[in-house]
């Protein structure tokens, strides 16, 4: 049995990728027993530490979690990351479609959507296990959805 502190969100690998590094990722489900035990006993200090774009990710991860699970739904998370560094914070999984998620603490970060073109290669892999690359979203400070372009947009935080 698990306490439920920790979640691990599991690498996206299929038999075509072999480059994926296969170590799982760890969030802390509790942001607020986490700020304490780093030690940021404010808003203050939270948002002025070196760790506050970490720390915000780790939000974004563990309410999109908590969202499947209140639903009575196993969450379909992973995430991607190559040998080339090329990494996607979250993928969603979902009828054969890959929805690419990136997280990044600003308004409207550029380049955020750069490495949702590597999902490509699911789509074409020629082992029987393809997957399409679905629309993605960069989840962010915006403070209303808007678009990037044809297949992907800024999400603010606080819609999820």
């Amino acid at each position: 049995m698990t306490s439920g502190v920790v979640l691990l969100i599991q690498p996206f690998s299929n038999n075509a990728l072999h480059r994926v590094i296969k170590t799982p990722r760890m969030y802390f489900m509790d942001t607020g027993l986490c700020a304490y035990l780093a030690g940021w006993n404010s808003p203050e200090a939270l948002e002025r530490g070196a760790m506050n774009g970490a720390f915000f990710e780790t939000w974004v991860v563990t309410e999109i979690y908590k969202s499947y699970i209140n639903m009575g739904k196993n969450p379909p998370l992973y995430f991607y990351r190559d040998s080339n560094n090329k990494e996607i914070d979250l993928l969603i999984c979902q009828n054969a479609t890959l929805y690419p998620i990136e997280i990044k603490k600003g308004t409207q970060p550029k380049n955020a959507t750069k490495n949702f073109s590597v999902l490509k290669k699911f789509a074409d892999a020629d082992n029987g296990q393809k997957a399409l690359a679905g629309n993605g979203a960069v989840i962010c400070l915006a403070p209303d959805v808007i678009p990037i372009d044809r297949m992907n947009c800024y999400v603010p935080a606080w819609i999820i």
